[in-house]
């Protein structure tokens, strides 16, 4: 997030000596992206943050593939994934490819026995159902139903849930996720036109701080294995920094939607954006005025992009027979749109109560095993008219 964020204590100036009570030096890292180009945080730990004690073990978690070049529309049933005990292994990939991967979770206990850290992919966490807090390594964040967390790689956290029903939408990307640029302006500042600002965002305020040596467990995820190393020092021994880089919260109730005489496009929801896919929030809003205007969308092609809607709350104007946790995946290559009768059903109503987070990726998405084990198969029929109901008898 292009705006800067301090936390605890640091020196007046970055690269010179910071020093404990006791004499002895406090020890600076640079936290940073894209080499020495990107967004960057430094950070003072109580000690060496590169102290590893042991490499124990390393097991694969790379999806396995169903559909490699898909052109099928698909409708997951989300809430049939199975609530696990623990957090990394109810993760299930549902949609890849080189750019992401859209998984789904339903975690039953919190992080306890180990951290967890993603150096590959920036992690986008949408909470569906649960409460709870985010511990990181650069402070905490609460968090609650419609809330995105965004996780930056290479953050070190845990997640502590307030109870055993919890329903998380995650996107990993290995590509950093940003806000639209086309909301800021070139010093970064979100515009007056943006559907949200600054004070939307909730960045880390609780900072743990532990000054502690022992055996501490940190998951690795590194070209799709778990690497299970063990550190000499508490990960969350930080005792400040600043800069661009940490992790923070939005909620998609904070989003103002942006709406017109007449059908607005897609574009008009997105909240974050890389160079391979965007993420868009469709929230409750008035439909279009026009005195002719048609609310439901029209039927439009995905030349370039595969579409994924995640269902969240409401009432889905365009679909039929679509619950809460559903997933729809519209392919590159085909035409869609509203479901039959949607259209005309639409005409008149003046707002929506729809909740939903989209992600349209510009590289086709493959479709995993763990996706066709809660897969409906038919929905790609669920455009075709029914047929015509038998004369009843008599006439």
């Amino acid at each position: 997030m292009p705006f800067y964020h301090k936390l605890g204590n640091i020196p007046p100036k970055r690269h010179t000596q910071f020093r404990k009570p006791d004499g002895s030096l406090y020890y600076e890292q640079l936290f940073g992206t894209i080499g020495f180009d990107g967004m960057s945080t430094n950070s003072y730990h109580e000690q060496r943050p590169t102290q590893v004690k042991g490499i124990e073990k390393r097991y694969s978690v790379a999806p396995k593939i169903a559909q490699s070049n898909n052109i099928q529309s698909y409708r997951l049933k989300g809430f049939q994934v199975k609530p696990e005990n623990d957090y990394l292994e109810s993760r299930k990939t549902v949609l890849v490819n080189s750019d992401c991967a859209i998984v789904l979770a339903a975690p039953k206990l919190s992080t306890t026995n180990y951290f967890y850290k993603n150096t590959d992919a920036d992690e986008l966490i949408f909470v569906h159902k649960g409460t709870g807090k985010l511990r990181t390594h650069l402070g905490n964040l609460d968090f609650k139903y419609g809330d995105y967390l965004l996780i930056p790689r290479g953050i070190i956290y845990k997640m502590d849930f307030d109870t055993e029903n919890n329903r998380l939408f995650i996107i990993e990307s290995r590509r950093p996720i940003y806000t639209p640029k086309r909301y800021r302006n070139w010093f970064g500042q979100l515009l007056e036109h943006s559907p949200f600002c600054e004070r939307d965002i909730r960045r880390p305020q609780e900072l743990e701080t532990y000054n502690a040596s022992g055996d501490f467990l940190i998951k690795v995820k590194k070209q799709d294995d778990i690497i299970e190393m063990t550190y000499a020092s508490h990960p969350f021994d930080v005792i400040g920094y600043d800069g661009y880089n940490y992790p923070y919260a939005f909620s998609i109730h904070d989003f103002e939607p942006i709406t017109g005489r007449i059908h607005q496009p897609p574009p008009v929801h997105q909240t974050f954006e890389t160079d391979a896919f965007v993420v868009c929030s469709f929230v409750p809003r008035l439909y279009d005025y026009h005195p002719q205007s048609i609310p439901a969308p029209y039927n439009h092609s995905n030349i370039d992009s595969d579409e994924v809607l995640y269902y969240v709350d409401g009432d889905f104007m365009s679909r039929n027979d679509v619950e809460a946790g559903h997933i729809s995946l519209h392919p590159a290559g085909i035409p869609h749109g509203p479901h039959p009768g949607a259209t005309e059903r639409s005409i008149g109503k003046t707002k929506t109560d729809e909740l939903a987070v989209m992600v349209d990726t510009f590289k086709p998405l493959m479709v995993t095993e763990e996706a066709m084990k809660i897969a409906d198969n038919s929905y790609h029929k669920s455009w075709l008219k029914p047929p015509p109901a038998p004369p009843k008898e008599g006439d």
